[in-house]
């Protein structure tokens, strides 16, 4: 009896193992657990170089037709969190954005992708900004994979509308959460 309930915990351990390592994963070489003056963005009272950071994702589900990458604060001070970064129509076979693929004027995101506006009223990546005192806020940074190859939308669609699209679509979504605060200068 002791050998086979010995057995079965090895079962369990090496399967649970094994799909552990399959699930949809996104990391990035460039966050840690705080973002840094790299990715603070340049305006309404911040000076940061407002790079985008790296993205890579592996083990879409089967069926991923698209993927998507945002990148929510929801402990801006305005009721309805802050939209840093919408990205979608980023094709299947895509499994990484580069540093800077937020700046559309580098033109590193994958061909076919919309970067669409962001609550700073822009396209593109628009990074972390809290007010001043306002302590840490989580900024968390999602790939969606998507069961459709297009969202249907454009660059001047605003994210609660692509946030509508994309929980309509989304198969699976990884996620990454940095903090950051602005300090006094």
């Amino acid at each position: 009896m002791k050998k086979s309930i010995f057995i079965l915990g090895i079962l369990l351990t090496v399967t649970s193992t094994i799909f552990a390592q399959n699930t949809f994963t996104l990391s990035s070489n460039d966050l840690g657990g705080e973002a840094t003056i790299n990715e603070e963005f340049d305006g309404f009272g911040c000076t940061g170089k407002n790079q985008s950071p790296q993205l890579s994702w592996k083990n879409a589900p089967e069926g991923t037709k698209s993927f998507a990458i945002t990148m929510y604060d929801p402990d801006a001070p305005t009721g309805s969190g802050w939209w840093h970064w919408v990205v979608f129509d980023i094709p299947s076979n895509s499994n990484e954005l580069a540093s800077g693929a937020g700046n559309m004027k580098l033109n590193l995101s994958p061909k076919g992708a919309i970067q669409s506006l962001t609550d700073y009223g822009a396209n593109g990546y628009g990074g972390p900004c809290p007010p001043e005192g306002h302590g840490l806020h989580q900024y968390i940074i999602t790939v969606h994979a998507l069961k459709t190859e297009k969202l249907g939308l454009d660059e001047s669609t605003n994210p609660a509308v692509v946030g509508y699209y994309l929980w309509n679509n989304t198969l699976a979504k990884a996620s990454i959460i940095t903090y950051y605060k602005k300090t006094a200068e």
